[in-house]
């Protein structure tokens, strides 16, 4: 594989605690960067947060449903035909 190189400035100590958090992953920061940057240019976005993602209410409710269809096998099992998703919706 070909590779170019970056070079970027960066705090000394961001990059210390960057590594061993790509290393904990099994990762190189390297491969963290290139990972990155792949996904930069596939999305075209940017995503920053300092806030851990929270369960709404909503979302909390519609898991417990989907447990209960799971638990009393109330969940579709794939289908190959319109015709056989159509049949299964009116087992019942």
């Amino acid at each position: 594989m070909r590779t170019a190189v970056i070079n970027i400035k960066i705090d000394p100590k961001v990059k210390i605690k960057a590594q061993k958090v790509a290393l904990d992953l099994g990762f190189s920061l390297s491969s963290i960067i290139n990972g990155y940057l792949k996904h930069f240019i596939k999305t075209e976005t940017l995503y920053f947060t300092t806030q851990p993602e929270e369960l709404t209410d909503y979302l909390i409710q519609a898991l417990k449903e989907s447990k209960k269809d799971i638990k009393k096998n109330n969940v579709s099992p794939g289908f190959s035909t319109t015709k056989d998703a159509i049949a299964w919706l009116n087992r019942k």
